[in-house]
């Protein structure tokens, strides 16, 4: 009998991972997607304080503006998007290992998982996308390490500038990272950050092809030349490029 009812709970643990596994790769753009922000100190500075302190959930809108408008080109219709500025945590999430392996992103992955679960409170409710907002300070901090981002989760861990200057580029990296939630892929080369041309240009068809105009999201940066780039001031200097689109689910 206990046999039989170990069995039972063991299938139904297997039900709940396989249907949010399914969920987490089969977006319903029908329905409401909510993205819910979480601001953290990364740095403990008092300049990351302040600006967390000052943000406001319209902050945020050109964001919610941006996935509006491409969903309406890509679907035909706009997708409801809800950005939520939430509360302000205390705890960084767990930074990937320098020296990456299968063995390192497992177990980052696992780390990661359980820091969002134990972030995870009941006024949360249940986010379609949940973002972990990791600030520094930069006259501290010149240079950002890679953010990082879990489909299977739907989870971003995304180191921005607590500066208001850099709030709308900050708006680029957020929005790469929330589209590597719902299953983008990115489109630069890992080695030297440079798009890949062409699934990473916004323009590849343009002539003469340099200097590009603006960047595909997930390629990150606008080509300047075969080996040179920039990044976008802001969203309005980026495409989702149809790759983009379909690997998200906004083409069938």
């Amino acid at each position: 009998m206990w046999k039989n009812i170990r069995v039972a709970c063991l299938l139904a643990v297997l039900l709940i991972v396989a249907v949010n596994a399914y969920r987490d790769q089969n977006q319903d753009w029908n329905q409401p997607i909510n993205i819910l922000l979480h601001p953290i100190n990364a740095d403990g500075s008092v300049a990351a304080q302040r600006y967390i302190q000052q943000l406001q959930q319209d902050d945020f809108t050109e964001v919610k503006y941006y996935l509006g408008k491409n969903s309406q080109q890509y679907r035909g219709q706009s997708s409801y998007f809800m950005v939520q500025l939430g509360r302000e945590l205390y705890q960084v999430p767990p930074k990937m290992s320098e020296q990456p392996s299968i063995l390192n992103n497992i177990l980052w992955s696992l780390k990661f998982r359980f820091y969002a679960w134990k972030q995870h409170q009941a006024v949360d409710g249940s986010p379609s996308l949940t973002l972990y907002l990791n600030y520094y300070d930069p006259k501290q901090v010149k240079q950002l390490k890679h953010s990082t981002a879990l489909e299977r989760g739907r989870i971003a861990s995304v180191n921005l500038f607590a500066s208001q200057k850099q709030a709308q580029q900050n708006n680029v990296v957020l929005v790469h990272e929330l589209l590597h939630g719902f299953g983008a892929t990115d489109k630069y080369h890992l080695n030297t950050g440079e798009p890949i041309f062409p699934i990473g240009y916004a323009q590849a068809d343009k002539q003469p092809l340099y200097p590009q105009t603006e960047a595909e999201i997930m390629g990150g940066s606008i080509p300047l030349s075969e080996h040179k780039s920039k990044m976008p001031n802001d969203l309005e200097q980026t495409v989702i490029s149809v790759l983009t689109a379909q690997e998200i689910g906004w083409i069938k």
